[in-house]
């Protein structure tokens, strides 16, 4: 290991985390009762610019009367581009700040965006006396936002998770597709023919490196990497495959845009009784194998040694924070 040590943001259980538009008070309740791990109420892309102070006053009432036991709740801001950003900022944390987990910013592009809503956060909580300190999630979504990830994700002591903001993402760096999430028929590979001259076509997953490199700045840092949504909300294979794909590169989790997918997101996310088994059995073998002076070992015919035992570790630790969640 590095002789840097990495500190790693709270401990939270994000399998799966709603988005609820502000502008519909009618489902902040259901949120609140929801299975989903975090909730984000959204003042940003899902809310028209003429119901964004509506919007506003909401998602404080919903912050002060709800009950968010059992779950951490966040506000996506509007982008520092725009007018709206001060506001959502000053009036939420002011008037229920309390009771705020997160503040999820969007678009974010730079350290700098980040250092300045760190200053604004600090300085209401300072002068309210908030004892609780509230974290940041940053979505990446814009190809300034992926030059600069390793920077922004050192960038606050308050950051806790970055999420890869596929849509914004796709416009940014112009790329030729439509959908939100999921694959794409062009991007994919032709076999050569074979003797019959028949040829293969398989398809990849076009944002592979796009997540990637989100998740090893997120973990170099210590901080939770999140896939974000999945358009098609009428295609749970689909999203299942995503999060799939998400979780096998280091995602924690995945958004939610429809109720629909939290139970998908949960199910995809969580390690198995099988692996959580398997686990455990590699941790007490290598347990064993030290007290016989051994560095490695043969576990149902594969190699395991000290890499394996923190690869294992990190499935019994979802596990159990699964089960005390």
């Amino acid at each position: 290991m590095s002789f840097h040590p990495i500190e790693q943001a709270p401990a939270r259980l994000n399998r799966s985390e709603l988005a609820v538009p502000g502008s519909q008070p009618q489902l902040l309740e259901k949120a609140a009762k929801s299975d989903a791990d975090v909730v984000f109420l959204d003042l940003e892309d899902a809310v028209a610019p003429d119901d964004k102070v509506q919007a506003r006053k909401n998602i404080i009432e919903a912050l002060n009367d709800l009950d968010w036991s059992g779950k951490s709740v966040s506000v996506r801001i509007n982008g520092l581009d725009t007018h709206f950003m001060y506001r959502d900022v000053v009036d939420v944390v002011e008037q229920a700040g309390a009771n705020l987990d997160l503040i999820m910013i969007p678009k974010v592009g730079t350290a700098a965006d980040v250092y300045a809503v760190d200053m604004l956060v600090t300085q209401i909580e300072d002068a309210k006396g908030y004892q609780k300190r509230i974290g940041f999630e940053h979505i990446i979504e814009t190809a300034l936002g992926m030059q600069n990830v390793t920077e922004i994700a050192g960038a606050s002591k308050r950051n806790e998770s970055l999420h890869f903001g596929v849509a914004d993402y796709a416009a940014s760096t112009r790329a030729r597709t439509t959908v939100i999430g999921g694959v794409n028929e062009d991007y994919s590979v032709l076999t050569d023919p074979d003797k019959d001259g028949n040829r293969d076509v398989h398809w990849g997953d076009m944002w592979h490196y796009a997540i990637s490199r989100m998740v090893v700045a997120a973990r170099a840092n210590g901080l939770r990497p999140l896939d974000g949504p999945f358009g098609d909300f009428s295609d749970p294979d689909g999203y299942r495959a995503a999060a799939k794909r998400a979780a096998v590169i280091g995602c924690e989790g995945k958004w939610a845009i429809h109720p629909s997918q939290i139970e998908l997101a949960n199910e995809v996310m969580s390690p198995s009784d099988a692996e959580v088994t398997k686990a455990k059995r590699i941790i007490e073998a290598m347990e064993q194998a030290a007290k016989e002076g051994k560095g490695a070992v043969s576990l149902d015919g594969r190699l395991i040694d000290y890499a394996s035992i923190r690869q294992a570790e990190v499935l019994v630790e979802k596990a159990n924070q699964i089960a005390g969640g």
